[in-house]
């Protein structure tokens, strides 16, 4: 609070205790313990105030403009680009963008400031909350992976919704690997693993969720071997699977699902991205980004990932889904809604009640084995099935189907007419 002159409750309880040093003969040392202050300072302002009396102690700085202050013309100009293109950025996010595409380095402060007086940032509130103690990251890069999928709008209307699997390495924070789907399935799961096999090496383990993608959630399930496809999937790569209890537990992918839902999504609105093909072939870029960025060394060097030594054949075998079926005495089998025949090089008689292995590809062809021997088939018959069950983070990829019909008349009424 100012008082009189001015003066702040500092300069006034300096301008009472240099009062008795003057007017009782106070000890500049005993003044400067009380003041905080040094004896020199305290003999300096003795002379101030000698001089001018109170209003020597008040600061000269006051009421001055600061030479690092933006000057006005520049103040507009970063205004104008928080308006017009950063206006749901983030502080720290907008002043990275205006010093990389405008040229415009300015604190990330100052931009807050500036935010606060547009109108365009307000401060969260926290509500108590449970604590969590930090878990020490893994030494080794590679050792824990986690893994998450984040269903959201992360085309902002332009395109559906569509989930975003992302693995994230817990000693270093890099990203692994990044793939946009539809929605959080067991095959866009293997896609990604594909891709952090080829481009890492084979991890030691995968934290996850308890997502059925990942385990047999079904308390009395009687039939099967327990294990879900994705499952058998890291088994045969001698991956370990972990799955947490609660969010919490697996917070850095947590976190780096709600930076992504800023920094990515705001990357690809710059950039022009409107699809789930040119959003996956930025991620490359992106990563790289994220790396510079957010990404620690770890606390040992050695690389825990074991190197892939087979082709992407053998790869392909190890992420394709194993199935078995028994043929019928007309050579016959079916997967779902689909009738299959196979075709012997001879009569085929011993194959009847025969059971053939069948490995389903990520790239959606099949392959049928006899005795461990491929065998030629083919497409007999098609059959109607019922619709498939959707849970809370496929139902929406769902629904965005069911809506395009709709969405496309909306959008071109002329179509329907036509």
């Amino acid at each position: 609070m100012e008082g009189i002159l001015g003066m702040s409750s500092v300069e006034r309880e300096r301008s009472f205790v240099i009062r008795q040093v003057v007017e009782d003969g106070l000890p500049c040392r005993v003044a400067a313990e009380r003041l905080d202050l040094g004896v020199r300072q305290v003999i300096r302002l003795v002379k101030l105030w000698r001089l001018h009396g109170d209003a020597g102690l008040v600061s000269k700085q006051r009421g001055r403009v600061s030479p690092l202050r933006l000057a006005p013309q520049v103040q507009a100009l970063i205004a104008g680009h928080l308006r017009e293109k950063y206006a749901d950025f983030g502080a720290t996010l907008a002043a990275e963008k205006l010093a990389e595409l405008d040229g415009l380095t300015v604190s990330k402060e100052t931009v807050r400031k500036l935010q606060i007086e547009l109108g365009l940032w307000r401060p969260k509130v926290r509500g108590i909350k449970r604590v969590f103690q930090a878990r020490d990251r893994r030494p080794r890069f590679g050792e824990l992976i986690q893994i998450d999928g984040s269903p959201h709008d992360w085309f902002e209307g332009r395109a559906p919704k569509c989930t975003l699997l992302v693995f994230i390495d817990d000693a270093t924070s890099r990203l692994t690997a990044l793939h946009f789907a539809p929605a959080e399935t067991t095959r866009a799961y293997l896609f990604a693993l594909k891709a952090h096999v080829l481009s890492h090496g084979v991890p030691l383990a995968f934290y996850s969720d308890k997502h059925g993608i990942f385990r047999v959630n079904a308390k009395e399930a009687v039939s099967g071997d327990g294990y879900t496809e994705f499952d058998r999937v890291l088994r045969r790569l001698n991956i370990g699977s972990i799955c947490a209890s609660t969010p919490q537990a697996k917070g850095r992918v947590e976190r780096a699902n709600q930076t992504l839902q800023d920094r990515l999504i705001k990357e690809m609105r710059l950039r022009g991205i409107s699809n789930i093909a040119d959003a996956n072939a930025f991620l490359p870029t992106f990563i790289a980004m994220w790396h510079k960025k957010f990404a620690v060394p770890p606390r040992e060097e050695a690389d825990a990932h074991r190197p892939w030594l087979g082709l992407g054949a053998s790869l392909d075998e190890a992420l394709a889904r194993h199935d078995t079926r028994s043929l019928s005495k007309d050579l016959t089998f079916r997967v779902a809604d689909t009738l299959y025949g196979v075709k012997p090089q001879g009569s085929g008689i011993t194959m009847r009640q025969g059971r053939v292995q069948l490995q389903h590809f990520l790239d959606g062809s099949m392959q049928v084995q006899y005795k461990d021997k491929p065998i030629i088939w083919e497409i007999l018959k098609t059959f109607p099935v019922p619709s498939p069950t959707e849970d809370e983070k496929t139902i929406d990829c769902r629904m965005e189907a069911l809506l395009a019909p709709t969405r496309k008349y909306l959008e071109n009424p002329s179509a329907k007419a036509a």
